[in-house]
């Protein structure tokens, strides 16, 4: 019998939250299988439980895993203020990130499933979501975050829901024409907030 090391391990269950998340941005929680997550990783079925103790244990990890890395990757990349949010929002209503379902917005991709989700799951969704929207209010209020947490929620639910329609819809040129209008909608919401 193999022994791996510890490092070994936690790169191994690492690239397998990675390949769950984005199976799950992909087919949705209930279309993905353990053993097509695990096929994903490049791992048998049957090694699953020796780094989860359950499928919803794996659901709630890559879910914390997407919104950590949405955050790290494109939020805490951007710009101070109102700049950093506008890029946000331009990447965001970008048709590439509409396009790449896999690699883009957890929140889009997972949100009505992890409305169903275990209460792990939903922790772990608000956990990330928090994150996102006082980096958003950090930005709305430099001087006062907490003032502008709702105004940060609701941004980020207009965007979320947007782009899960824009992906819905098949007439592209309206499709495409919903990503514009989103931008000029959240561009308005933060201008609105500029003002107040």
């Amino acid at each position: 019998m193999v022994r791996y090391t510890k490092e070994h391990k936690q790169q191994t269950r690492q690239r397998i939250i990675a390949t769950a998340g984005r199976r799950l941005k992909r087919n949705g929680i209930d279309g993905s299988g353990v053993a097509t997550l695990m096929k994903d990783a490049g791992l048998t079925s049957g090694t699953f439980y020796a780094y989860f103790a359950s499928k919803d244990e794996l659901v709630a990890t890559a879910v914390a895993d997407q919104m950590r890395a949405q955050h790290a990757n494109i939020v805490a990349q951007a710009p101070p203020g109102r700049a950093g949010l506008e890029q946000i929002v331009r990447w965001y209503f970008s048709t590439e990130q509409r396009d790449s379902v896999e690699d883009g917005c957890p929140n889009a991709a997972l949100l009505d499933e992890i409305g169903r989700a275990t209460d792990p799951t939903r922790q772990a969704y608000t956990d990330g979501a928090l994150v996102l929207i006082d980096d958003f209010a950090a930005r709305l209020a430099p001087h006062d975050p907490p003032s502008a947490r709702l105004k940060a929620l609701s941004l980020l639910g207009m965007m979320a829901g947007t782009l899960q329609l824009s992906r819905a819809l098949t007439d592209r040129q309206l499709a495409d024409q919903l990503l514009e209008q989103g931008v000029r909608t959240a561009l308005a919401l933060l201008d609105a907030e500029q003002h107040n």
